[in-house]
């Protein structure tokens, strides 16, 4: 795709004009230390722990959990005492439940080889669970103060449209990565990357981008070209495949039997309904926990997932003696299933059964 490079791009020039206008314009976030405050760096903790939280998620969904989770945990070694499945559950309805795993096995790891203290280097970063190359380098630059460059979707975005980077994503990473790195400057680089992270929350939008506020309009090659909606370019996406499972409704007085989902694999470590085995790759086996009279209600739980969508039949029965069910689980108060921190997926069979009674 052919765009117009402008005939001198000061990198530094670019640098110098989102800080200016992140100074002014910078998102007020539990997590942030704003520009220009007393306060010269943020609390690792919170870096961290915002920046598992916002993997995949948006700022809205994660801003109520952080404070949570900050509240009950306030630093490492409070969240690696914690128990796992009240930890488990005040994650649900979040999403991505491997983060939530990671994140306790890292509090673990850095409460007794770091002394509760989160490095501050990439490299021994990179070596803590749920920690990859960009929250590595957004620890580094925002908690610490340290060069790092820091590639997260919304500066993809950006520096796709900077540079018009004509390659489709994935393949265009290591070169939008390499672009980045030529804008990233050598102070302030965490201000810096919560100014692109910004900038592409707002002005430079997927869908139409409102140039003529961005405060680097002058130095976007896309923009020049009046070719901005173009990037990035993506390859075309691959329909979900389409996978079907049943949940099993089990209820004895006023009980429902919950299970807690083995730690690997989908929405590991987590309390739910019993199924029937469905996953990522292949459908449920209709195979019920025990046999009984089970019967199907008429309703369905669609639920859509990264890689597949799930169509969720449920099969309910009156539920026998705790004993007499080989899954390991127990039985929960209907009237508090909301506070069993079912993920959204068995949160929603919960609603489904309820309004069919």
């Amino acid at each position: 795709m052919s765009a117009v490079q402008p005939e001198k791009l000061k990198t530094g020039d670019i640098s110098a004009a989102l800080l200016a206008y992140y100074q002014i314009n910078a998102r007020n976030l539990p997590w942030r230390v704003p520009p220009g405050s007393d306060a010269a760096l943020p609390d690792p903790y919170h870096v961290w722990l915002s920046e598992i939280m916002l993997q995949q998620t948006t700022v809205a969904a994660v801003i109520p959990y952080f404070n949570k989770f900050t509240n009950a945990w306030p630093d490492f070694a409070a969240l690696a005492e914690a128990d796992e499945a009240e930890v488990m559950a005040a994650w649900a309805g979040l999403g991505y439940y491997a983060r939530a795993r990671n994140l306790i096995a890292c509090a673990k790891v850095v409460a007794i080889q770091y002394n509760g203290c989160l490095p501050s280097d990439e490299a021994a970063l990179l070596c803590l669970p749920g920690i990859g190359p960009y929250t590595a380098a957004a620890i580094v630059a925002i908690a610490f103060g340290k060069r790092a460059v820091v590639v997260d979707a919304n500066i993809e975005r950006v520096v796709s449209r900077l540079f018009a980077i004509g390659e489709p994503l994935p393949a265009a990473k290591p070169i939008i990565r390499a672009a980045t790195q030529t804008i990233t400057p050598q102070d302030r680089s965490g201000d810096f990357a919560q100014a692109m992270m910004d900038l592409g929350a707002s002005l430079c939008s997927v869908r139409a981008p409102r140039c003529m506020l961005c405060p680097v309009s002058s130095y976007c090659t896309a923009y020049l070209a009046g070719q901005a909606d173009s990037y990035p370019v993506k390859a075309a996406k691959k329909q979900k495949p389409a996978r079907t499972g049943t949940a099993y409704w089990i209820e004895r007085d006023d009980m429902v039997w919950l299970v807690t989902r083995q730690d690997k694999g989908m929405l590991g470590g987590m309390r739910a309904l019993p199924d029937d085995r469905w996953r990522a790759g292949a459908d449920g086996d209709s195979l019920p926990p025990f046999a009984s009279d089970w019967v199907m209600l008429d309703t369905k739980v669609q639920h859509v997932f990264t890689h597949f969508t799930l169509t969720l039949g449920i099969a309910v029965t009156a539920g026998p003696d705790a004993s007499a069910i080989q899954d390991q689980g127990t039985y929960w108060p209907v009237n508090s299933l909301d506070k069993a921190g079912l993920p959204t997926l068995f949160y929603k069979a919960v609603k489904a059964v309820l309004a069919a009674k």
